[in-house]
């Protein structure tokens, strides 16, 4: 298994293995791709107990290291996920929801490990990058009031049209 040249690597506790498993079940092309385990005295765990884990989340390689400790994750970095359309937005977003996580602003959802995540259509990029400054305008004061992103309504903002 050859790693991509950066490969974001994500820390947990102790429960990395669960975590990993929950991630390649939501996305195509996703997987895992080999497991490290603990070798006696490690201090992120016991002999035998999982250490590091390579998987692939839609061909996008990463890591998953279970550190012993806990490690908040904040803003500054986060996993953003393309969606095509409205019915992949609310499989992902529910999916991580119903984990144990929780909804935030403008398409930002926290897993159950706390792990923020972007869930964003395809299209917003291009409404909210249009030449046309008053459209993209209205698309993003549109994102700004959503929780979960709405394809129809950021549509209907650029559009000019009352959603």
């Amino acid at each position: 298994m050859a790693l991509s040249k950066i490969s974001p690597c994500l820390w947990y506790k102790d429960d990395a293995e669960e975590a990993v498993n929950f991630y390649v079940s939501l996305l195509p092309d996703s997987h895992i791709d080999h497991v490290q385990r603990n070798f006696s005295g490690s201090p992120a765990g016991e002999e035998g107990t999982v250490l590091v884990i390579d998987f692939t989340l839609a061909g996008q390689t990463f890591l998953a290291l279970n550190g012993g400790s806990h490690s908040e994750y904040t803003y500054a970095m986060s996993l953003s996920v393309d969606c095509a359309d409205q019915a992949e937005i609310d499989r992902l977003w529910d999916a991580f929801i119903d984990g144990g996580g929780r909804p935030e602003q403008c398409g930002w959802v926290r897993d159950k490990y706390n792990v923020p995540w972007q869930i964003v259509p395809t299209m917003l990029a291009r409404l909210m990058g249009d030449p046309d400054r008053v459209k993209g305008k209205r698309v993003m004061d549109a994102m700004l009031k959503m929780v979960k992103l709405d394809i129809a309504t950021l549509q209907a903002a650029y559009d000019g049209k009352a959603a």
